[in-house]
């Protein structure tokens, strides 16, 4: 990945060629995640690769290398003129930890458990809802089909605010708006795309709500919190590399928040007491932030 003031072209493509396959690796990681966790269900269509790439953050070469393995193992079938389709899942059950334990873990096993009680909450905080959107969709079709129902879901989601300008993700060169105006459009739309979600739960009989407010920070981590009993917390690596925007790619400070590692925590204090006391300081760390730094949406 370049470097600014790199003199030694060796060096560089060399940085390069391992930024690169570290990228791949991880939106494959990512990929493999989802068709393990329900995401990406057989017989589900793949966005188009631009779309991925843009979601990603990365070249459609590297989307394209990363399908091509899955489409090698047999996960994924192209065919010419439908796009390319889920065809076959691992068993996700003997990958993901159980609600009993802790350990890494992914959003889809937890959000489907809180989904599955009566009376649903759930507070977030990230860059973008762009993770949270596609496990979101997956319940609002277990509604559809009557698979749970759920009576009531409350939502809280924290999303940086437009001002003062995000650490990451950010252009290297000062003066270029163009990573963080993606950033910006990408927030918008995904916090567009849960609202919509939201309305298709109540269009459902589902009493639901979603309220999203704005902090004037960057956020140094993801965190989801289910049912004040479950949480996911995870913090955000920074990483130097190569962002498409339109037909150029703007080297750039970013995360790949799909591919962030999440790790599980529960209030029960029987889980042990530091984890039951890390559980603790980030509830009111959320709530913190919630009461005192964010503002409604609407007024940044």
């Amino acid at each position: 990945m370049a470097t600014s003031g790199e003199s030694d072209t060796g060096a560089l493509d060399a940085r390069r060629a391992e930024g690169g396959g570290r990228t791949s690796a991880l939106v494959e990681r990512v990929l493999r995640e989802q068709l393990a966790n329900g995401t990406l269900r057989v017989g589900q269509l793949l966005p188009p690769q631009r779309q991925l790439a843009d979601e990603f953050g990365v070249s459609r070469d590297t989307i394209q290398r990363v399908l091509r393995r899955l489409i090698d193992e047999d996960w994924l079938q192209a065919r010419q003129g439908s796009g390319i389709r889920v065809v076959r899942v691992p068993d996700a059950g003997r990958a993901e930890p159980g609600p009993e334990k802790h350990g890494r873990a992914t959003l889809g096993p937890l959000i489907h458990r809180a989904f599955e009680q009566p009376e649903v909450t759930l507070d977030t905080f990230s860059l973008t809802s762009e993770t949270l959107v596609s496990h979101l969709r997956v319940q609002a079709e277990r509604i559809a089909v009557g698979e749970i129902a759920p009576a009531r879901v409350r939502m809280r989601m924290l999303l940086p605010a437009e001002e003062p300008r995000l650490a990451y993700p950010a252009a290297l060169a000062p003066d270029d708006e163009r990573i963080r105006e993606r950033w910006r459009a990408m927030a918008q739309r995904y916090a567009d795309m849960v609202a919509e979600l939201v309305d298709g739960f109540r269009r459902w009989g589902v009493d639901a709500e979603v309220e999203i407010r704005r902090v004037a920070m960057t956020p140094q981590f993801k965190l989801y919190v289910f049912n004040d009993s479950d949480m996911l917390f995870g913090p955000y690596e920074v990483m130097r590399r190569t962002i498409p925007v339109g037909d150029a790619m703007v080297p750039a400070l970013d995360v790949l928040g799909l591919g962030s590692a999440l790790f599980v925590h529960h209030r029960d204090p029987d889980g042990g007491e530091d984890r039951h006391n890390f559980f603790a300081t980030m509830k009111a760390t959320f709530e913190s932030y919630w009461e005192h730094l964010s503002r409604p949406a609407t007024e940044t």
